[in-house]
């Protein structure tokens, strides 16, 4: 049997610190096979679960996931913050999806890389192992997940009608990864710079430019940017559409839907709609759509906050070369978004990012960001990012390209990083 090929984020380290934070913000959905292993473990008869919630709740005709208890933390969870499973019958007894958070699994050419998700905080803190020291053990966890034709994997498309083949793909996934290397250069500028030759990529007729030529034309834009994009512009206001639809997607990613804080009532759906209705207009105070997120007036997260803190350039470096390495942005990763806008859709993140960390200083009536602020933001983003059902819908990838067509992503980026 050939040995699974995978590729680990060099930069990254991971361990679980028990912080319990995946048991209270995510459904977990179990095959049949996990529900008829945890009925007999005989969970009911032994007490040992909160009274009155059934463990085991069925979601439509088919699908079914793990009781959540009144404050969204799973069924299993105990007072001290750890896996009721777990402790009895070992990890391999925890549903697969346990077992996989934080790390991603993407097809990249003849082998799997792995990504991992910035919603667990000891992914952001870096804190851990180093990936490449577990790489038996991820490589054992990845065999569980990977589809055994995995081979047969095409690479995602590079616009929505330019298809290139693996190694090709790859050379520009290469160059993105590279752009966002040097570490002496603010992140800002990084986003900058490489959107500035991606959108010269998109524009490009592949005709008669593939293989080594393509290379060659990727490196002579990379090595040419920096002189194209010097320093960071002053910051100009996007358009007024521009912000709404920035808005409507920022609202999106602050909003916590785990099944037990879903308010579906009547009360609780003209409080969404409420919301909306402010977020689109951008005036009002905002609702809390977070535990971390107060009610806050949308005028109070404009002007400016500052600069990104020094602190805080290292995890946003960090945070977009996994996902590019990780190719966590595009293809089945990301709803089979194109490589050009899913890298779009990556790179919103940041302002959004910056935005809900504004959100946060201003609950805490601050009026500048700080690194904490940035990292509890991000999480709060890479929690939805790629896996909620609404980035995989018409109108919000329509919400990224029309911001990114209309050369308001890169006004969006400079008018949050002041």
């Amino acid at each position: 049997m050939v040995q699974l090929q995978i590729e680990l984020p060099t930069i990254q380290n991971w361990n679980c610190h028990n912080c319990s934070g995946c048991c209270k913000q995510h459904g977990i959905f179990i095959t049949e096979e996990e529900q008829r292993r945890i009925e007999t473990q005989g969970w009911e008869a032994s007490g040992e679960l909160p009274q009155g919630i059934e463990p085991i709740v069925k979601v439509g005709r088919k699908k079914v996931r793990l009781a959540q208890q009144p404050d969204g933390a799973c069924i299993f969870l105990d007072d001290q913050g750890l896996c009721r499973i777990h402790g009895k019958f070992g990890e391999a007894a925890k549903p697969l999806a346990c077992r996989i958070y934080p790390y991603a699994f993407h097809p990249k050419g003849d082998g799997i890389t792995v990504s991992l998700r910035f919603s667990c905080p000891s992914v952001t803190q870096n804190l851990g192992k180093s990936l490449v020291r577990q790489k038996k053990d991820i490589r054992e966890i990845a065999e569980l997940v990977v589809p055994k034709n995995r081979e047969e994997t095409p690479p995602p498309k590079l616009t929505g009608q330019t298809q290139l083949d693996w190694e090709e793909t790859l050379e520009i996934v290469n160059r993105l990864d590279l752009s966002m290397e040097d570490e002496a250069t603010p992140i800002t500028l990084k986003l900058l710079r490489t959107l500035f030759w991606l959108n010269l990529i998109e524009q490009t007729n592949y005709q008669n430019i593939r293989g080594e030529r393509l290379a060659e034309l990727l490196d002579l834009l990379v090595e040419a940017t920096p002189a194209e994009v010097p320093s960071i512009p002053e910051a100009v206001a996007p358009a007024k559409v521009a912000l709404m639809q920035f808005r409507l997607l920022a609202g999106q990613y602050a909003r916590k839907d785990t099944f037990a804080s879903m308010d579906t009532s009547f009360r609780g759906r003209f409080r969404q709609l409420k919301a909306a209705a402010r977020l689109s207009s951008g005036k009002g105070a905002l609702p809390q759509l977070h535990p971390d997120l107060g009610e806050v007036s949308v005028s109070a997260l404009e002007g400016s906050f500052g600069p990104v803190p020094d602190e805080a350039e290292e995890l946003l470096t960090r945070y977009f070369r996994v996902k590019i390495q990780g190719m966590h942005f595009c293809g089945p990763a990301y709803y089979d978004t194109s490589l050009i806008e899913g890298f779009q859709a990556l790179v919103l993140t940041y302002p959004i990012t910056l935005w809900l960390a504004r959100w946060r200083a201003v609950t805490q009536k601050r009026t500048s960001i700080t690194p904490e602020d940035i990292r509890e933001a991000l999480q709060i983003v890479d929690h939805q990012h790629g896996y909620s059902q609404v980035f995989g819908t018409w109108s919000s990838k329509k919400r990224v390209t029309t911001i990114a067509h209309s050369g308001n992503l890169e006004k969006l980026l400079t008018w949050y990083a002041q």
